[in-house]
């Protein structure tokens, strides 16, 4: 089982693709460059924002495959694994075993999604997956999209019984009371408390927690950096706004029409999902250009 510690800043990667629907192999080069520039503590593939859901088997080993070789080791990866069916995810587990072993030092497992498990069943889930991993786990709760709250008990139970599997959770309740409980409750220990929330990074890396799994920063990687390592709640201030638009109309749809403002990328993702509204392209270039002008920066 690697040790590799998973803290700091994780850019949650979006995946881009071109106006035809393929993946832009040169595009995500680009944006992993400008991760690589920035020295963001570790990258997560084909998490929820890169959209692995809505891509094939063979588009999502491409991605890894093309992600893997660019980096070429210099900086930690984390994989995006998990779902609504134990079993099933298991299973994946055991055929991506050789290459978590070699090119992944944690996966980032969702709750799963839609069947909205009681807690006993959410732990069961979770330690299925633990066991089952070469790698280590680090839960991913996100209410909003799954329907189900991993309560902090459950957490801090997985974390004791699997102190050697599950090594953190990615919190994106929103809940500041919820979270704050499991930083006081793994305070002392090796277990890592990441927000999943850009709007709330400062206040809760003020409070304890040891690191932020980010959108923003595929576009702000530098200045996600400093709000990770040197917190500030001016500085989580002047982001407001432009986090706050980001998810608008849902993620990765935001976070890649601020790519595209940037030229880094196109703003196109996959059905269900559609692309920004001019309305929303015309407020992020607003917020842009006055956080980028603004003296706190």
């Amino acid at each position: 089982m690697k040790e590799t510690k998973i803290s700091g800043l994780g850019t949650a990667l979006v995946t881009p693709f071109t106006a035809q629907g393929k993946v832009d192999l040169d595009a995500l080069k680009r944006l992993l460059d400008r991760q690589l520039a920035a020295k963001v503590d570790f990258l997560v593939v084909l998490g929820t924002t890169g959209e692995p859901v809505t891509m094939t088997p063979r588009e999502q080993q491409l991605v890894r495959k093309t992600i893997v070789e660019h980096i070429g080791g210099r900086i930690p990866l984390v994989l995006g694994v998990g779902g609504n069916c134990t079993q099933e995810v298991v299973e994946r587990l055991g055929l991506l075993r050789e290459e978590l072993t070699r090119d992944y030092q944690a996966i980032l497992s969702v709750c799963p999604y839609y069947n909205k498990p009681q807690q006993e069943g959410l732990y069961r889930h979770f330690a299925a997956i633990a066991e089952a991993s070469p790698v280590p786990v680090i839960l991913y709760n996100v209410p909003g999209r799954t329907g189900v709250n991993l309560l902090p008990e459950t957490v801090l139970r997985l974390a004791a019984d699997y102190h050697h599997k599950i090594t953190g959770v990615k919190e994106a309740s929103g809940n500041m009371e919820q979270i704050q409980a499991i930083i006081r409750g793994v305070r002392g220990s090796e277990f890592v408390v990441l927000s999943g929330d850009d709007g709330l990074t400062a206040p809760l890396m003020l409070d304890g927690a040891h690191g932020l799994i980010s959108v923003l920063s595929n576009a702000l990687p530098e200045e996600t950096m400093r709000l990770v390592h040197q917190p500030s709640l001016a500085q989580q201030q002047a982001l407001d706004g432009l986090i706050r638009a980001l998810f608008a109309e849902g993620n990765p749809t935001g976070i890649k029409a601020l790519l595209s403002l940037q030229g880094v990328t196109s703003d196109h993702v996959r059905l269900p999902l559609v692309a920004a509204s001019e309305a929303l392209k015309d407020d992020l270039r607003k917020l842009l250009d006055e956080y980028e002008n603004s003296t706190i920066r």
